[in-house]
């Protein structure tokens, strides 16, 4: 493997560009550079590992028994990649995806404070995922955060929240997370349970699958754990912080009672959702997936999207695990290297066979923890008017319900235009799922219909020095010549 920590070091084309360093992407980049194809693998993080396995050459957390065996798995991926000629790109901000005149794509990257423009044959985006917002009553307030933003203040620096400590919300996550922090010693004085009790009724058809699915042991092993040693709340309907400068309080309603746990921190999470970002700007179609409640990116069985030449491998093709994520990068990396001419067809099918069946049984059971853990309606489009939905731009729930009901407006595009909400720095990351549950709950249709946000590069901020500094390319002088 290659480290590349300044711009001037890429090269101006590879065969394949990799954008993002998590389990897909490390399989991914391995896979192809094994097959002797120039690879690139960029990633704005500092180590590889992506999020679930975030710092796994760096963590300070020395005790394996804090994060977990499933952690280290992780520096299996580093190490078979450490092996091969591939390009790694750390700190590196992937803002654009388009095609070029070649046939190919042109990425637009941010490295140590310079862009520059780098050409591929083909790209896979391993994006990756990210946490369905959470939006309730004070959740802007210092000391509140994402349990995503605890783990990674956790594996990157060893930090745990001090002072009490809640955790709220669904997923399996909420056990995992639950478990580390206070193994790392953490004081958690509750873990409050949004999970609504009904969701059984609609899993029960997939719970078959589930027993016979690698995560029941592992999935029975963390709540044993976690319930044993946490005081766990179930039934939860409704959230609100509470704290004048920070965080001072969570207020909780459960069975038609309501009461308030004093706090120092609190962690949300209702589950995660594919990063679809980059893959929306670059124009590869999406669809609303009714089973994890979340937009996806359209892929085919190699993990192909809609626009040829361009493939989404990992959770950021639908959620799905650290396992199988690095078995969907794997499956994408063989097609695109079929795609260059290195394999035949019939050798990447051969070669792909052995993955799918492992892929197959890693995903068996999922769709029951899908259904299982899927977030209450009050949760996903917030009731109190007064919740900020949109942070960069601070909008708030009751002002996009008012704009829908009384402008008319069918979907989170046309909103952007009355509110702006989707246009700060985040991009719609943090808002967009919120904005549309809002939308489609004034108009009374689904998500699906409501539509989602079209993004537009740069999907990350970059400044106009960097801009101004790209060097210009044979189009661009063309067009100023005429």
């Amino acid at each position: 493997m290659n480290t590349l920590r300044e711009i001037g070091q890429l090269a101006e084309h590879y065969d394949i560009a990799i954008v993002g360093a998590g389990p897909a992407g490390l399989s991914a980049a391995a896979r192809a550079a094994e097959l002797g194809l120039s690879v690139l693998l960029a990633d704005e993080n500092p180590a590889p590992g992506g999020q679930i396995y975030r710092a796994i050459t760096t963590t300070p957390v020395a005790d394996r028994s804090v994060l977990g065996e499933d952690y280290w798995k992780g520096g299996a991926l580093v190490t078979r990649l450490e092996r091969t000629s591939a390009a790694y790109a750390p700190g590196c901000t992937v803002w654009s995806v388009a095609p070029d005149e070649a046939g190919g794509f042109e990425l637009g990257l941010s490295l140590g404070g310079q862009a520059r423009l780098v050409g591929a044959g083909q790209v896979i985006l391993a994006t990756g995922a990210q946490e369905r917002p959470f939006p309730i009553p004070g959740w802007t307030l210092p000391g509140v955060m994402t349990a995503g933003a605890a783990q990674i203040a956790l594996k990157s620096s060893g930090l745990v929240p001090s002072g009490r400590t809640v955790i709220a919300g669904c997923g399996p996550l909420l056990y995992l997370l639950a478990g580390q922090l206070a193994a790392a010693g953490a004081n958690i004085v509750a873990v409050l349970d949004t999970t609504p009790r009904r969701n059984w009724l609609s899993a029960l058809a997939s719970l078959p699958d589930f027993l016979r699915s690698p995560y029941l042991a592992k999935g029975l092993k963390l709540m044993a754990a976690a319930r044993r040693e946490l005081a766990f709340r179930t039934g939860v309907t409704a959230l609100a912080a509470e704290g004048s400068g920070k965080v001072t309080g969570v207020k909780v309603t459960r069975g038609g009672a309501t009461e308030t746990i004093p706090c120092d921190a609190l962690l949300l999470h209702q589950g995660v959702i594919p990063g679809i970002n980059l893959s929306n700007a670059a124009g590869c179609a999406q669809h609303f997936d009714t089973v994890q409640h979340c937009w996806t990116p359209t892929v085919d069985d190699w993990f192909a999207s809609s626009i040829p030449g361009i493939a989404i491998a990992g959770d950021g093709a639908g959620i799905g695990g650290a396992e199988s994520a690095a078995l969907r990068g794997e499956i994408a990396a063989l097609d695109a290297a079929r795609r260059l001419g290195r394999i035949s067809e019939a050798e990447r099918n051969e070669k792909a066979a052995p993955t799918r069946a492992e892929l197959a049984r890693s995903l068996r059971g999922r769709r029951f923890l899908d259904l299982l853990y899927r977030p209450a309606p009050q949760f996903l489009a917030p009731p109190a008017d007064e919740t900020i939905v949109c942070r960069c731009e601070e909008v708030t729930a009751g002002q996009i319900r008012d704009t829908a009901s009384r402008l008319g407006v069918t979907g989170p595009n046309q909103m952007k235009a009355f509110l702006r909400c989707g246009m700060g720095p985040c991009q719609g990351r943090l808002c967009g799922p919120t904005v549309v549950e809002l939308i489609a709950q004034v108009r009374g249709v689904s998500p699906a219909e409501t539509g989602y946000y079209r993004l537009r590069p740069p999907v990350k901020p970059v400044t106009l020095a960097e801009l101004a500094a790209l060097p210009p390319t044979e189009s661009a002088v063309k067009a100023v010549v005429r």
